[in-house]
């Protein structure tokens, strides 16, 4: 019997030990017990640590929407799969059935064959959170083609990157989007990209805004035509376990996006498992995650995980502020909402606002609450705990990565102690270590430390997109048979784990991982920009924020018109997430002999925090700090 459902304290355990002793019956029992297979697998788990080569399930043959959607269709095809709240309150939602859903993606999938898209090609997808967006990642699943969604709020250049990174052949776009008060013109920045990207095809158009954009005859095809003519059979490609399911991209701290590789068999299992034992699903439940699918938390518990468990999932085209900042809670009252699932920023941005905002919403049908992307500090927890939950609903505070498919470490709620702050302890399968700056594990009970773990799990991605070496570098350079996770840690006498931040160049702003160097490039980019540093700074709401310390090669006139300037080629190489907070312009930035930058000297002088900068006269040149002391102490 497998611990499919872990609901008590006791059954966590025996799972958890279970998990340890022996990993690969462990998962063996998992996927045999609760999924569709075509084929068994012939091994369960192959680690090949010279050439860092992680397999799950090889051989065994699926295909993951047979698991998300057909197998739900004898007992709960009437079932609500997916529920749309559109962005405006004027426009009716749409209640998806089991049944409805898996028509729908049997035509986009006989839409894309029709295109000439099959196993194995790239399908770049490119839209706001509207029902097309699911019906195309599922679409592409069913058929073995490898979708890669870039969220829509990315640039143009940010867009062209990625689409030529994995060659894809084909882009999935709508006329524009909405989002609060705004709309977005989503067709012209997919034209904008494709300028420089000679292997797309074919692009296909939703109409979502009915804006006038530009079609390109031979290229261009309005998706509804298409998809109106085309037939709701199709039969699913059958899939090795092994076998990409998605490519998503992630910032790295050096300048090129990461396409992290996911594969069909052991990602189903592993997002599957743990929706259901974070949020304790059960039958009748209505879950919302408000991420987008863009992000790896859509991917995985707005889609895959929710609806490999027959759950009824729902999807948010809007943003928490409008029409007004109780939208969230409105939504909640409105579906009897049971689980939800946000991120911090988001919690904090909405605990500033008036309570008048909560009060009139009936939120009595949570049963658990959620927080993903960062780590949850205290105040929020609280606000969130005691507003929102009105003091009894347990928070899961889940800490996981693009790269582990997954969550990782958390409470599950009512079975284990939540702390706040903390994500507290390791789910069935996760065995993480900390080890110290030598590398040496941390074998005390309490300590702080670099996080890794040990053993891979079922949904670990296997690769980065064309580029293995750069994976093996990333996440097995430091330690071969463990995983770097790039988090700091520390741990209590009792194992719990509390998340202390990035130890690379990675800044988590509004819990989206911006690397640095990107940025830098960007800033670099504008003609009067000699060399510039970037670090995050403590923000209220979004974590953190950005501020640049810039370098210019002469003297300027308008230093407002400047900094706008410098904003924008960030906006343009990235998108707006990545835009600077602050900046200063400097004639020069502390570095070490060598030439790297010391960020830590930054961040403490961009607060302000003079007297936490140590020993600087081992610099290259230390009369620099002196220099931005003064300049930060006119500010």
């Amino acid at each position: 019997m497998s611990h499919y459902h872990l609901d008590t304290a006791e059954s966590y355990k025996k799972a958890y030990q279970e998990s340890l002793e022996n990993p690969e019956a462990f998962w063996a029992g998992i996927a045999k017990d609760n999924f569709l297979w075509q084929k068994p697998w012939d091994k369960t788990f192959d680690w090949d640590q010279k050439n860092t080569e992680v397999k799950w399930f090889a051989g065994g043959k699926l295909n993951i929407t047979e698991n998300l959607l057909d197998r739900h269709l004898v007992h709960n095809g009437d079932k609500t799969a997916i529920i749309f709240e559109p962005n405006d309150l004027d426009e009716s939602p749409q209640k998806i059935s089991y049944s409805d859903l898996a028509k729908s993606v049997n035509k986009m999938a006989n839409v894309l064959k029709d295109q000439g898209v099959g196993k194995g090609d790239r399908v770049c997808i490119y839209l706001p959170m509207i029902p097309e967006l699911a019906i195309a990642v599922l679409a592409c699943a069913r058929i073995g083609a490898i979708h890669s969604v870039v969220f829509a709020g990315f640039s143009s250049t940010a867009l062209a990157a990625r689409i030529n990174d994995c060659d894809c052949t084909l882009v999935i776009t709508s006329d524009g989007g909405f989002r609060g008060a705004k709309t977005i013109d989503l067709k012209n920045i997919v034209d904008q990209a494709l300028e420089d990207c000679p292997g797309i095809q074919k692009t296909l158009v939703v109409a979502r805004t009915n804006q006038k954009i530009n079609m390109v005859p031979g290229r261009d095809f309005w998706l509804k035509p298409l998809f109106d003519q085309a037939s709701d059979h199709c039969p699913p490609t059958i899939m090795d376990a092994e076998d990409p399911l998605f490519i998503l991209y992630t910032s790295g701290s050096t300048g090129k996006p990461k396409g992290m590789v996911h594969t069909c068999g052991g990602y189903m299992v592993y997002t599957a498992y743990t929706f259901k034992n974070v949020f304790q699903y059960t039958e009748q439940d209505i879950y919302w995650c408000s991420a987008d699918i863009g992000w790896i938390t859509g991917h995985s518990y707005i889609l895959y995980g929710p609806l490999a468990n027959g759950a009824t999932t729902v999807m948010f085209e809007g943003v928490p502020s409008y029409p007004d900042f109780g939208r969230f809670w409105a939504i909640i009252e409105k579906y009897k909402i049971t689980q939800f699932y946000t991120a911090p920023t988001a919690i904090r941005a909405l605990a500033k606002e008036s309570l008048d905002f909560v009060t009139p919403y009936d939120l009595s049908s949570l049963k658990v609450l959620g927080t993903v992307g960062e780590p949850i500090n205290e105040e929020a927890w609280q606000w969130y705990f005691n507003h929102i939950g009105q003091g009894k609903v347990p928070i899961v505070d889940t800490w996981w990565q693009t790269e582990t498919g997954g969550v990782m470490i958390a409470p599950l709620p009512g079975i284990t102690r939540a702390i706040p702050t903390y994500a507290t302890l390791p789910l069935p399968g996760i065995q993480p270590v900390l080890l110290d700056e030598q590398g040496n594990e941390i074998k005390t009970p309490e300590g702080s430390g670099l996080l890794f773990i040990k053993h891979p799990w079922p949904s670990i991605a296997r690769t980065i997109w064309g580029d293995h070496q750069r994976y093996v570098q990333t996440y097995f350079g430091a330690q071969k048979d463990k995983y770097m996770t790039g988090d700091g840690a520390t741990r209590d006498a009792q194992g719990n784990y509390r998340i202390t931040g990035r130890v690379d160049d990675v800044i988590i702003v509004s819990g989206h991982n911006l690397g640095t160097a990107p940025i830098e490039d960007a800033i670099n980019e504008h003609e009067l920009v000699a060399e510039s540093a970037v670090i995050g700074v403590p923000h209220p709401i979004k974590g953190n924020s950005l501020f640049g310390f810039i370098i210019l090669k002469n003297s300027f006139e308008n230093e407002v018109s400047l900094k706008n300037q410098i904003n924008q080629s960030i906006v343009q190489h990235i998108g707006p997430i990545a835009k600077l907070d602050e900046m200063v312009f400097t004639p020069g930035l502390p570095k070490t002999r060598s030439g790297k930058i010391m960020r830590r000297i930054l961040r403490n002088i961009a607060q302000k925090n003079f007297d936490a900068l140590g020993d600087t006269s081992t610099l290259l040149n230390p009369e620099i700090v002196k220099d931005l002391i003064a300049m930060m102490q006119k500010k």
